[in-house]
């Protein structure tokens, strides 16, 4: 699959069969993962993939509810074969390569969640070229996340995701026009 053919055809999914996912088929997306740019390479992820159902239960409760509505991704979390928890070591990601180790830029202490997004897309564009779906979760108990998975200090979970074969085939969502996004020259400049 061409690149801008899973830009444009991925969408989140949020509705999975309990089919298995071939393990050749995981190490490749996984791969492409670990091949995604970081800052000064420093490749601050670091993916925890789980399999277990009770641990994969105990992640959707860690995920926040909407006005009394639940959260049809902690169903997802459940039913999917497999979930993937994106996490970023800190201190690394953003950081000068001299002692007293300090941020280089006004962004230096949060830069892992760049590093750790430009590998989770790159793991859910891979995904969708093998028929899988995704859906990137933000919404749940980051710190509760790590004591289900054991993350060590200095160490964070930053995203989970669900990965499966899809149930559903969700449309397209709206995005804004070009015009609206884009400014040349100085911001507004059109």
């Amino acid at each position: 699959m061409e690149v801008k053919a899973a830009i444009l055809g991925r969408r989140s999914i949020r509705k999975y069969k309990p089919d298995p996912v071939d393990e050749k088929i995981l190490n490749q997306v996984l791969e492409a993962a670990r091949q995604a740019p970081s800052w000064a390479n420093t490749q601050c992820w670091r993916l925890v993939v789980v399999k277990d159902q009770e641990i994969k239960s105990r992640l959707a409760d860690t995920m926040f509810t909407f006005a009394g509505r639940g959260n049809p991704t902690a169903e997802a979390m459940k039913i999917a074969p497999i979930a993937v928890a994106f996490c970023a070591e800190l201190g690394k990601s953003g950081y000068s390569f001299r002692e007293p180790r300090e941020p280089v830029t006004d962004k230096g202490e949060f830069w892992f969640m760049f590093d750790v997004a430009l590998a989770m897309e790159n793991f859910c564009l891979s995904a969708y070229s093998f028929g899988l779906g995704t859906v990137i979760i933000g919404a749940f108990d980051a710190q509760k996340a790590a004591d289900v998975l054991k993350v060590p200090s200095g160490c964070v979970v930053v995203a989970l995701t669900p990965l499966g074969y899809p149930d559903e085939s969700p449309a397209a969502r709206p995005r804004k026009d070009i015009s609206e996004i884009v400014f040349f020259n100085q911001f507004g400049s059109r």
